[in-house]
């Protein structure tokens, strides 16, 4: 799959599990793939063209993508920044973020505005700052943010990144105690193994050590695999079965942190399953 995304160049129209319908997806990297992270899971195919990104084409684009919705009565569930990578790390996500915030407000109000990100541009002090200014900003944006790998062995093997995982958890865990995010994790098989007990327990200790105390993580998203992906078949599916079962060990965890905690406000964070 190259991206010109299902349709369009810098805005695609997609179906998402997680959303529950219609998301506008934009693209900031229309020319080629540029991530910090190697997921071999990640749907994105090589690809190269001379497409280039730009705030006046991304606002025709965006406005014609809700034009075409409007006019076949489809429900916008959000605009989503997620493409062919990274989105932080682009040099035109604050001002493609202020330009989505304004043509939603304008045009699909009622839209969520999200940001699906693996948290490497947490690193960055600017970044950083301007995602938890829109995070709790009216209306907020909604940053899902990857946590794939409890251990840094089942890290390198999942997001297969150059960034130290307890550099990185250690980031998250701090932007999630300034601002509220939803938690993304991907379960799948990597060389015919999927993740050890071992991994399991210190992912759920590492979700509960972000949520205890913040009240911060609003949601924790589990998903399977569903697309092809370019190293197919190092990667496959892992049954509904164990990624509810997933769930269910982290559900209760998160609750005896309600119970053990005198913070204030502190909410169970929800816990949904897309196979």
């Amino acid at each position: 799959m190259s991206r010109v995304r299902e349709t369009g160049v810098l805005v695609y129209p997609t179906y998402s599990r997680r959303s529950g319908g219609l998301s506008l997806g934009i693209n900031l990297f229309p020319s080629k793939k540029f991530c910090t992270f190697n997921c071999p899971y990640c749907e994105v195919f090589p690809f190269s063209n001379d497409a280039a990104f730009s705030l006046t084409q991304m606002d025709l684009e965006l406005r014609s993508a809700i034009a075409v919705a409007k006019e076949t009565d489809k429900k916008i569930m959000d605009i989503c920044f997620s493409g062919c990578g990274e989105p932080s790390i682009s040099p035109d996500f604050p001002g493609a973020l202020e330009l989505a915030g304004r043509i939603r407000d304008e045009e699909a109000a009622g839209a969520n505005l999200v940001l699906i990100t693996n948290g490497t541009g947490l690193l960055l002090p600017n970044v950083f700052s301007v995602l938890a200014k829109a995070a709790t900003g009216s209306p907020a944006l909604d940053i899902w943010l990857k946590l794939d790998a409890g251990t840094g062995e089942w890290y390198s093997k999942i997001n297969m990144a150059e960034i130290a995982h307890e550099k990185l958890t250690e980031k998250i865990k701090e932007f999630a105690a300034c601002a509220p995010v939803t938690i993304q994790t991907m379960l799948c098989e990597i060389d015919g193994v999927q993740p050890s007990k071992e991994e399991e327990q210190a992912w759920v200790n590492l979700v509960c050590d972000f949520a205890a105390g913040s009240g911060n993580i609003r949601k924790v998203q589990i998903y399977g695999k569903s697309r092809p992906s370019p190293g197919d078949p190092k990667t496959v599916s892992l049954p509904a079965s164990y990624l509810e079962q997933r769930a269910q060990s982290l559900r209760p965890a998160l609750a005896s942190i309600e119970a053990d905690t005198a913070t204030d406000g502190l909410k169970i964070p929800v816990v949904e399953v897309y196979p």
